[in-house]
């Protein structure tokens, strides 16, 4: 007689689908059998429950396929996707290799966007859509690694789905045939999935919603209500929760299960390393008896003893855990955080700035006076927007402008040495004043974000290039460009409407996204770079020499895409020879990755160092790496301005990673600094853009040959390589 108050569920499948087993688990006290229906086709299903129900009594659960994102049924157990290669994730159905797969259901291929980041078996793999067309949606592969058939995927965005499979809804009938009244919802999101499924079963079915999803959590007291129990499946939960908040969201839905006088079932990993050992670890005894004292009131075994190679001793284990067991404690208070606990160095200032319009404040801006404003203020606005120029919310007052070029910090004494400004002509903005609210546009009037107008206000342009430059010459591109905007500013915080657009935006990653990226790949200290050129020999020995110097887990390759001066390089080319580097795995595999950087070039030297450092400190990047002319330009700043200007501002939380000339010895055949040795012969970038620019030939050793090839071929189809 079964006298244990903790109900225990089993999963059965190619494992225990036999009598012994089954008999087994029945004496042991399992009171709930579950077939797992996203492993199960419907033809199947009724000989499988004769089959089971030939052995035990004990009930039979359904357990839905739900709404949730899967790899389709790949020829092969499993394919390899290699990072930075692109693939095609197929509308139509396809055997399933590393160029091409099906996602199941096959018309989710449909609800994908372009830039939507996708993981995939259980977070091993990192997606992103890049394109669409007819037959699906081309992907980037940002994380490779091994994909299973029929595995977990997850896009990182909410996408709407029937609660229920076709395969779902055909498995319930026969379950009603059958008799049987205990189903499990996967993937509940919301109190109508819970009514959905009981009216294709019964009123008096007892209905096991699944929390595992952020859906799911946020309307949990609906679905816990119009519900008869509640499943935790900590795996699942784990691809939208970071994991190390999975215990406390356990805790805390197990609460509200008790608050509302449901059951609560706890389900993944509780015995994972019995699938193939026959003893449990410390661990998971540990996870299992404080789950036990959370208040669960029962424990699922799901691939423990679907597929392990130990299923009685797996829930002879839970059998005996249960019996030492004494009364629960209560949990902790409800809270479901969805931010993960970051390694990665925080953003400046302490938080990062996120300003985008809802979707009433987008309407509304459509409504709001009008200012026409140039390209470089969009870019900084949508910069600002995203967080990668916080703690700043908007655009500098005169006050806070006058104190970043005359200490290199906020009013508050936080490091920041670059005036963010909005220049307007005279014209444009009368009639506005402070406490305003008005839209800025572009040059084709659409609108791209509001600014909360705080001040409005004129500057000595003279006194103010000095100090932010160091010099007054117009000759100078950045007081070019400052005393062509004019001497009229207008201050306050923005919010962004809508994302320029950009044929890079597939590369553009915001310091969210970034940060995403990097947690995902495990990193938490990273190297930024930054570029405004193709990659030569030399930039690539201070990349990878970073990387080894500081002992980081990846390098943040972090090229310009904005507006250029002529003569500059294209956007296009440069990012084509990183993606180069990367698709011919000519970086340190897994290493790597590549992400735009909308914005421009300030010119300003030593100013604009420590800003494109606290930019990057932003996107996660713990290192930033500064070469010998970083952000300058002519003869404007002395070769050891930067280090002198850092050392000078001290401690801003990112540590930059100082580089000398990089040369190549013909000698010894290697990469070196050119004060290393005087055999070193210099790598010159102005001989690379003039023999890209002439046709002509450099070495090897120079720029890669593979690299040269492809600009080449971009020149030979009449892709400019260079800005006119």
């Amino acid at each position: 007689m079964n006298t244990l108050k903790t109900e225990i569920l089993c999963t059965l499948g190619p494992a225990s689908f036999n009598d012994q087993v089954i008999k087994r688990l029945d004496d042991l006290g399992v009171r709930l059998f579950r077939i797992n229906l996203s492993h199960t086709k419907a033809q199947d299903l009724s000989a499988i429950i004769d089959n089971i129900q030939q052995y035990t009594d004990v009930p039979i659960c359904l357990d839905t396929e739900g709404a949730q994102i899967r790899t389709g049924d790949f020829v092969d157990l499993r394919i390899e996707l290699r990072e930075n290669s692109i693939v095609r994730g197929h509308r139509r159905k396809v055997p399933g290799d590393p160029t091409g797969f099906n996602f199941y259901p096959n018309y989710i291929v449909d609800e994908f966007q372009i830039g939507d980041f996708i993981s995939i078996d259980f977070n091993s793999v990192l997606v992103q859509v890049i394109g669409k067309d007819d037959d699906g949606a081309i992907l980037r592969v940002i994380n490779g690694g091994a994909v299973g058939r029929n595995k977990a995927v997850t896009v990182e965005r909410d996408i709407a789905m029937d609660p229920l499979t076709q395969n779902d809804r055909a498995c319930l009938a026969i379950g009603m045939e059958k008799g049987l009244s205990n189903y499990a919802l996967s993937f509940a999101s919301c109190r109508e999935d819970v009514e959905e499924i009981r009216r294709l079963t019964s009123d008096d079915a007892f209905i096991i919603s699944k929390i595992e999803s952020l859906p799911g959590l946020t309307h949990l007291n609906d679905i816990a209500d119009a519900s008869n129990a509640l499943l935790i499946d900590r795996g699942d939960l784990s691809r939208q929760v970071p994991l190390e908040r999975i215990p406390e969201v356990q805790k805390a839905i197990i609460k509200t299960a008790k608050e509302m006088d449901r059951k609560v079932y706890v389900a993944t990993n509780l015995l994972e390393s019995m699938i193939t050992l026959p003893t449990p670890t410390r661990a998971e005894v540990n996870d299992i008896y404080n789950t036990l004292l959370d208040g669960a009131d029962g424990l699922v075994l799901a691939a423990e003893t679907a597929i392990g190679a130990h299923p009685i001793a797996c829930a002879s284990m839970v059998v005996k855990m249960i019996r030492n067991f004494e009364s629960p404690e209560k949990a902790n208070p409800l809270d479901y955080p969805s931010d993960p606990i970051s390694l990665l160095v925080d953003p400046h200032g302490g938080q990062l700035v996120q300003r985008h319009a809802s979707s009433a404040e987008r309407m509304q801006a459509l409504m709001l006076p009008l200012l026409k404003v140039s390209e470089t203020t969009l870019l900084d606005c949508e910069q600002i927007t995203h967080g990668t120029y916080s703690p700043l919310s908007g655009f500098m007052n005169r006050e806070t402008c006058q104190a970043v070029l005359e200490t290199n910090c906020l009013l508050d004494g936080t490091v920041w040495p670059m005036p963010v400004l909005l220049a307007a002509p005279k014209d444009s903005i009368q009639g506005f004043g402070a406490g305003d609210k008005i839209s800025l546009a572009g040059s084709d009037n659409t609108v791209y974000a509001t600014l909360d107008v705080s001040e409005i206000f004129t500057m000595d342009l003279d006194q103010v290039a000095r100090k932010w430059f160091g010099t007054s010459s117009k000759d100078h591109p950045g007081v070019a460009r400052l005393f062509h905007d004019g001497d009229q500013f207008i201050a306050g915080d923005v919010a962004l409407v809508e994302r320029l657009p950009s044929p890079y935006r597939h590369y553009e990653l915001t310091p969210a996204q970034s940060r995403f990226i990097f947690a995902h790949k495990g990193w938490s200290k990273v190297v930024g770079f930054h570029t405004r050129n193709p990659i030569h020999r030399g930039h690539e020995h201070i990349q990878l020499q970073a990387l080894q110097d500081t002992g980081a887990d990846g390098l943040y390759i972090n090229p310009v895409i904005g507006p250029k001066k002529s003569g500059d390089f294209l956007p296009g080319p440069i990012m084509l020879s990183y993606q180069t580097m990367l698709e011919f795995g000519l970086f340190p595999k897994g290493k790597v990755i590549l992400g735009s950087f909308a914005t421009y070039s300030r010119y300003a030297g030593p100013r604009e160092a420590v800003f494109t450092a606290l930019c990057r400190k932003n996107m996660g990047c713990s290192y930033f790496i500064i070469g010998r002319d970083h952000t300058g330009v002519g003869d404007y700043y002395a070769p050891g301005a930067n280090q002198a200007f850092m050392e000078e501002l001290g401690d801003f939380g990112i540590q930059p990673v100082f580089f000398d000339a990089v040369g190549y010895d013909e000698f010894s055949a290697r990469h070196g600094f050119t004060t290393d040795s005087s055999n070193m012969t210099p790598i010159d970038g102005t001989q690379v853009r003039d023999s890209l620019r002439d046709g002509t030939s450099i070495p090897d050793w120079m720029m890669r040959d593979i690299i040269q090839e492809t600009l080449r071929a971009e020149s030979a189809q009449n892709r400019p390589l260079f800005v006119e």
